[in-house]
């Protein structure tokens, strides 16, 4: 029998060996083996290139395949009527709706409903409200100062007032965005990564708007839809819990290597009262503040936000706390603590509150460390419905934020970055 011959690069002088055909089946053995680990590896290469390429194809209207009609109030309703709202709807932001015509709408967008029929305009929708313009107005030019009875009283006077009042009380509400549908994620995620957390998005826009792509100020359409940072975080959770490969390999570095970490951190203290809480929320524009043990020598200022850097964190204080509390409840409750506030309100009768899920591990902390793994830290937000994660060190003392926006900035950077990668 003639056996080929195979030039092979073998590991010894083969003028000083003797090569059997055993050797050399052998050799040829070892070789497939490794060209078919290479043809795998490349495979998978490939395979993870693929879902990549999958996952910066996908559009704004692919994320809204199941989202519900979108939650508006008239422009006339109450700011009690709006809470009402929020807590009914689960939500945390509304778009308020005018009559077209009379109003210029929050950062010169013009964003109106129209007929689907006629294309005649049934509505303008002039701005977003959320929980922290409430807030701000509850707290505003020291209406929470005097004694209980004109505190009371002023609580009454100012939720009774029309919403429209209120819009751009908060640096989000100063303008209104719509997201096309055809605008890739990659560039969903850029709007969202620069402190825009929600955008209306049309459904069954008008043809000439159909085909561009980007965030707008101007659009017309029969119907919207809400897409939220916390929308964009539950589908990159799914994605990478379907086995997406680059996905996953981001997800898996830590925040800290990710860069993911705000250290700027602004608190109260568990003696600080809820009255001043809000007020320091409105000082702030920040929507929760983190709650640390006061100072052992009483050297802070409990009215004030303060530097909560290295220091104990047992809580937090959120404006979406007070979104299950009635009026009345509210009034009761200025003159305890915020940490108070926050440990008992879920357990009283007179919270409106109806997730349950959120009462049962209401007082539990959401807390990552600098070493956690960023999909640790998404599964977290997703499950607990929390818009950022306090990262703290292994003595519990607080270190820095991790917020969607910082989430949604970091992978995007490195979906970006292992496309220049690849080039």
């Amino acid at each position: 029998m003639i056996y080929p011959i195979f030039m092979l690069a073998l590991p010894f002088p083969i003028s000083t060996h003797f090569c059997t055909k055993k050797h050399l089946l052998h050799l040829c053995n070892q070789r497939k083996i490794k060209s078919t680990q290479e043809v795998k590896l490349g495979g998978e290469i490939n395979m993870q290139r693929s879902e990549s390429m999958r996952l910066k194809e996908k559009k704004v209207k692919d994320l809204m395949v199941d989202k519900k009609r979108l939650v508006e109030v008239p422009y006339m309703a109450s700011l009690a009527h709006t809470m009402t709202t929020l807590v009914a709807n689960k939500v945390v932001a509304v778009p308020v709706a005018a009559p077209p015509g009379q109003w210029i709408g929050a950062g010169g967008s013009m964003i109106v409903e129209s007929d689907k029929q006629t294309g005649t305009v049934r509505k303008h929708y002039i701005g977003m409200v959320t929980m922290l313009d409430i807030v701000v107005h509850i707290a505003g030019d020291n209406h929470l100062s005097g004694d209980d009875d004109d505190i009371t009283k002023d609580l009454d006077q100012r939720m009774s007032g029309p919403v429209s009042s209120i819009i751009g009380h908060s640096f989000e509400g100063l303008s209104l965005w719509t997201l096309n549908p055809n605008t890739s994620l990659l560039d969903c995620m850029e709007v969202l990564s620069k402190g825009v957390h929600r955008a209306m998005v049309p459904v069954d826009g008008q043809a000439e708007n159909v085909a561009a792509a980007g965030v707008e100020l101007v659009e017309s359409a029969w119907s919207y839809q809400m897409l939220t940072q916390m929308d964009v975080l539950r589908f990159l959770h799914d994605r990478a819990g379907e086995g997406d490969g680059e996905l996953q390999s981001i997800l898996s570095r830590s925040v800290q290597d990710l860069l993911a970490v705000t250290e700027q951190i602004y608190a109260i203290t568990d003696r600080t009262k809820l009255v001043d809480a809000i007020k320091c929320l409105k000082a702030a524009m920040l929507n929760a503040v983190p709650i640390v043990r006061a100072s052992d020598v009483d050297q802070d200022d409990h009215k004030q936000h303060i530097n909560g850097r290295c220091r104990k964190l047992i809580g937090t204080f959120s404006s979406t706390d007070l979104r299950g509390c009635h009026i009345a409840t509210l009034k009761s409750w200025l003159g305890i603590s915020a940490l108070a506030f926050t440990e008992d309100v879920a357990s009283s009768p007179l919270y409106t509150e109806s997730e349950s899920d959120t009462q049962i591990n209401r007082r539990e902390l959401v807390t990552c460390f600098a070493e956690s793994p960023l999909s640790e830290v998404i599964e977290k937000a997703v499950t607990r419905h929390v818009h950022r994660v306090w990262m703290v060190d292994h003595q519990g003392l607080l270190v820095g934020v991790v917020s969607l926006t910082d989430v949604i900035r970091v992978i995007r950077h490195s979906l970006l970055s292992s496309d220049s990668d690849d080039l």
